[in-house]
């Protein structure tokens, strides 16, 4: 299904926010002029973007004073995003920027990581292993093993990734939950993981991490 424009600019404008930081809550847009011009757009579809982002709570418009981010908008919680998680941005295109990013996370966080965060890494690798035998709800734990991970590279730009990645984790953990060789590789491709962080060997990890989220692009039918 092919996004409306419209869904779309509300994506980008919503990248703005919680991705690169442009605007912080409270904080007023461009004018409508600038904006749309920016984003190479009409002023129509400029205006029905904002409206989806105005109707899950994430702009305001103020009477005579023009477009705000709300004060209370939380931009590190991924539910603020869950309006992004149907047609409007799909598996495959949320996959596509794991691989491209969290395969050099594993490398330079298992070169950076200290010896405290690579144990916390192991610890949330294990905490899932026991929630999927258990068959408990993994997803904010999975989002800690990543996160952990994201953090060790000590690159502050790498954390501003972490809406993206929570988002596409959330698809892929619905997507698994019926289908056993998913389940069953995220259990080895995560120890695979663990071990070569463990054993201070980035190449190895980054190879792991590419593996990993290979497999879920093939298994959860989004290559």
């Amino acid at each position: 299904m092919q996004k409306r424009l419209s869904d779309s600019v509300a994506d980008d404008i919503m990248s703005m926010i919680a991705i690169e930081k442009r605007f912080n809550p409270g904080e007023k847009l461009p004018n409508e002029n600038e904006l749309s011009e920016e984003l190479h757009i009409s002023r129509t579809t400029l205006r029905e973007a904002i409206r989806i982002l105005v109707t899950n709570g994430v702009l305001e418009i103020r009477r005579g004073r023009g477009t705000f981010v709300k004060e209370d908008l939380d931009v590190n919680n991924v539910e603020h995003l869950s309006f992004l998680a149907d047609a409007k941005i799909n598996a495959r295109d949320l996959y596509e920027m794991r691989l491209i990013f969290e395969p050099e996370a594993a490398f330079y966080a298992t070169l950076r990581a200290s010896d405290a965060e690579i144990k916390r890494i192991v610890e949330y690798g294990k905490e899932i292993e026991r929630k999927i035998n258990h068959n408990e709800d993994r997803t904010e734990v999975e989002q800690q093993f990543h996160q952990s991970i994201m953090k060790a590279t000590h690159n502050e730009f790498m954390e501003k990734l972490m809406p993206v990645i929570y988002q596409a984790i959330n698809k892929g953990v619905i997507l698994s939950t019926k289908r056993e060789l998913a389940i069953k590789d995220t259990i080895n491709d995560h120890k695979m993981i663990m071990e070569f962080m463990e054993s201070r060997n980035p190449e190895g990890a980054k190879s792991a991490m590419r593996i990993h989220i290979l497999h879920a692009m093939n298994e959860l039918g989004i290559v």
